[in-house]
């Protein structure tokens, strides 16, 4: 088992999605690097070589598109924060307050367009696998906007707003239903005086497997649960054959996915950041480019000159 695999492995274990490690964990995969560079024809030199190229998104890539985060003062639908709501304890206590908090989110998305990062992303993939190189978009984001701008190596590490799974036989399905349910229509309002729909259980999302009639929960990974093991497979065996890696619009704070490009750093593979601005991980890689990743990722990731287009 390689280094990644082996402290990925160790690390969910001990920590479940959206807890951030201790200062000790940061300590410990830290690399002496020489400050990064924003040096964009040297990354294009690098990247025009590249045959096998790991993308990690966070909520960065799409908050050019206007999606909400839930995340940091004022991030709150109604009174709530996403962590007092994202819980597997909260949808036991009120699966109809979730549901409706879920709902908003999925209506939200259904009126959002990918942007020109997303774009850039998707029309890379395309254009890279007539070469024979590769493309794999890593992302933390559930809204579904790679998928939509026509990226097809996806691996979505916390689900999609879009898929549900199901409490009793545990069916998971695409669903792009609006809205999911009749007794969901017109509800989800984010006003902090809007009252609590109180749909009973029987109202809420089922499941449509032949006898089962379960409730549904969205198919997202919550506050409190581990990232699904073949997901996190996926991405190791990607990872682990990378020669490019980019960081995305992400803060590199939440672990486990916050330790992946630092790991592929480590075995001296070259990661570029793109992020509005420095995180706990930007002096551990080669490259960094601050600002929207809409304008500065389309010419990171357009023809390069030396590319053999057939």
């Amino acid at each position: 088992m390689c280094l990644f695999q082996s402290t990925a492995r160790r690390l969910v274990s001990q920590v479940h999605c959206g807890l951030k490690a201790s200062s000790s964990k940061k300590q410990k995969f830290c690399l002496e690097m020489a400050r990064p560079s924003s040096n964009m024809a040297d990354f294009r030199e690098v990247f025009a070589k590249a045959k096998h190229i790991a993308i990690i998104t966070g909520a960065g890539v799409s908050a050019e598109s206007g999606v909400p985060t839930f995340r940091g003062a004022g991030g709150f639908w109604r009174k709530w924060q996403a962590q007092e709501l994202a819980t597997p304890g909260a949808f036991a206590r009120n699966p109809s307050r979730v549901w409706e908090f879920y709902h908003y989110r999925r209506e939200v998305m259904l009126s959002k367009h990918p942007n020109a990062a997303h774009i850039a992303i998707a029309e890379c993939e395309k254009r890279l696998s007539k070469q024979g190189r590769s493309v794999v978009v890593i992302t933390q984001n559930i809204d579904e906007l790679h998928r939509k701008a026509g990226t097809k190596h996806l691996l979505e590490i916390h689900g999609s707003l879009f898929k549900t799974r199901c409490t009793s036989c545990g069916n998971v399905a695409a669903n792009y239903k609006s809205p999911i349910c009749p007794a969901l229509a017109g509800k989800g309002a984010p006003d902090p005086d809007t009252e609590d729909a109180a749909i009973p259980v029987e109202d809420l999302p089922q499941c449509e497997e032949d006898g089962c009639n379960g409730l549904l929960r969205p198919h997202v990974v919550w506050f409190g649960e581990a990232l699904d093991p073949g997901v996190l497979t996926a991405v190791e065996k990607e990872l682990d054959i990378c020669d490019l890696c980019l960081v995305v619009g992400t803060s590199s704070v939440v672990y486990p996915a916050a330790m992946f490009a630092p790991q592929v750093s480590a075995r001296g593979v070259p990661v570029a950041e793109f992020n509005m601005e420095t995180t706990p991980a930007t002096d551990r890689f080669r490259f960094h480019f601050p600002g929207p990743c809409g304008t500065t990722l389309p010419p990171a990731l357009a023809r390069h000159e030396t590319e053999i287009i057939t």
